[in-house]
């Protein structure tokens, strides 16, 4: 548990009751229109697009910190320069194309490019990969540290709060609160690194109480689980809250500058995790449990009121991606699933409240998962490398006229690649050496499910040219 003076209570207190406040008000100012709860009435500018982007694709701080303490500046290469690399894929080659078109969601692009029942299957999975069982054990595990209640008890009453905002004011109210935990999540970690420095000393003490590999870029990591990293970083291609930001900016010149403008803020804030890292592996080499590596350092170095802001950085870090995830998951539910399998007439009238009804069933099914799988590293892991090669090629590929396929083959190429990673992972969990899964051949899951979905669209796209052909 971290000890909070009173200011430091006093400040966090006053946090959470500005996020309810700030989303509240948001609340009101939009309609209850289908447009305006799912969208934001597609109204973001550019510095609205850039905060509510950055907070909610880096709120894995716990993670973060655990990886830095145990494989130092690696961090940056597993966890930053992939996803840089896809965001700027992403941003010159998806971004215009996605804003472009009427779609409000990824299983709305694909039952536009293909049938019903793939979109329908990809809400299911698209639901299965923003459920924000991480971030929600996060949240739970920060709130248990500075109140001392039960990891339990933590995680249902953070999940309670974040929800309340969304059910009223939809994406606007989230868009809002994203931006106020912007600005705190980078106030937070840039007060800690002048702190540390000034108690311990500056590159030199991390050079010489760090392991020497913590310093290299792979962290003593073998390059096959470096490379298995820069394969889910494919996450980003078929993130669900690239696809809703970039579908509720303004235009799609403000979606593509909007991402560029968010690598270069994600670099900054890599580097102050990232230092704040070695500065914990540097101070606390017998840390027990790596996962409290950023707490621990901050009740090392912080004085009052200033542990209290870091501690707000750290929940604003969380809290801004567990409530855009929580929305997004519950628009699956009420726009994609429930809604897609309904009339169309209904589907417009009550997506909105089946939306609502989708909060709570997404933070149920978030609450069971955390406590069930208590680690982060392997939450991110799991979820990745299972569902990323059931949507990556048919969805990608739906944005481009050439590369689209029929829908059965679509349909076909999202249950293989979903199919085979799963039964690859299950079957090497089946077969675990020690604390590590016996996987076929030694070759990481998600790769067979990625070349069974590819494989399954080539012939799709054969097919498709010798129908062409024969006409």
């Amino acid at each position: 548990m971290i000890h909070l003076d009173f200011i430091d209570t006093a400040l966090v207190v006053v946090y959470f009751a500005a996020v309810l406040f700030v989303g509240l008000r948001a609340a009101r100012r939009g309609k209850d229109t289908n447009e305006d709860f799912l969208l934001a009435g597609r109204t973001l500018t550019l510095p609205l697009f850039v905060a509510t982007l950055v907070s909610t694709w880096y709120g894995g701080i716990l993670g973060i910190g655990e990886f830095s303490y145990r494989y130092g500046i690696s961090n940056w290469v597993v966890f930053g320069a992939p996803y840089y690399l896809f965001a700027l894929l992403f941003a010159l080659v998806l971004a215009r194309r996605i804003r472009a078109t009427s779609a409000r969601t990824i299983p709305d692009q694909l039952e536009r490019a293909y049938d019903r029942t793939t979109a329908v299957f990809g809400g299911v999975l698209t639901f299965l990969l923003i459920t924000p069982a991480a971030y929600v054990l996060m949240l739970g595990i920060l709130v248990q540290l500075i109140f001392g209640s039960s990891l339990e008890v933590s995680v249902v009453i953070a999940t309670a709060i974040t929800i309340v905002y969304l059910k009223r004011g939809g994406l606007r109210s989230d868009v809002w609160v994203n931006a106020l935990e912007f600005v705190l999540m980078f106030l937070g970690f840039a007060l800690i690194i002048p702190f540390a420095w000034a108690h311990f000393g500056g590159p030199s003490f991390i050079r010489d109480n760090v392991p020497v590999l913590h310093l290299t870029w792979h962290g003593g990591l073998p390059a096959q689980y470096i490379a298995v990293w820069f394969f889910i970083a494919l996450w980003t291609l078929v993130d669900p809250a690239f696809y809703q930001r970039c579908a509720a900016a303004r235009d799609g010149a403000t979606a593509q500058k909007g991402i560029l403008v968010s690598i270069l803020f994600w670099f900054c804030f890599d580097a102050l995790t990232s230092t704040a890292g070695l500065y914990a592996r540097a101070a606390l080499p017998d840390l027990q449990e790596p996962m409290y590596s950023f707490p621990v350092l901050a009740e090392r170095v912080l004085p009052a009121a200033f542990k209290g802001l870091f501690v707000i950085g750290m929940l604003a870090t969380v809290m801004s991606t567990l409530s855009s995830l929580m929305f997004i998951a519950a628009s699956t539910i009420g726009n994609d699933i429930i809604g897609r399998l309904s009339k169309p007439e209904r589907r417009a009238q009550n997506v909105n409240r089946w939306t609502r009804w989708g909060l709570l069933i997404s933070a149920t099914v978030a609450v069971a998962l955390a406590l069930a799988v208590p680690s982060v590293v392997k939450l991110w892991y799991t979820i990745g490398t299972t569902i990323i090669p059931g949507l990556l090629v048919p969805l990608v590929s739906s944005y481009f006229k050439r590369l689209t396929i029929s829908p059965a083959f679509a349909f076909a190429s999202m249950l293989a690649g979903w199919g085979i990673s799963t039964a690859c992972f299950i079957e090497g969990q089946l077969t675990m050496i020690g604390t590590s899964p016996d996987y076929l051949f030694g070759v990481e899951p998600m790769i067979p499910g990625l070349v069974g979905s590819v494989v399954v669209w080539a012939v799709g796209k054969a097919r498709a040219a010798e129908k062409k052909a024969a006409a």
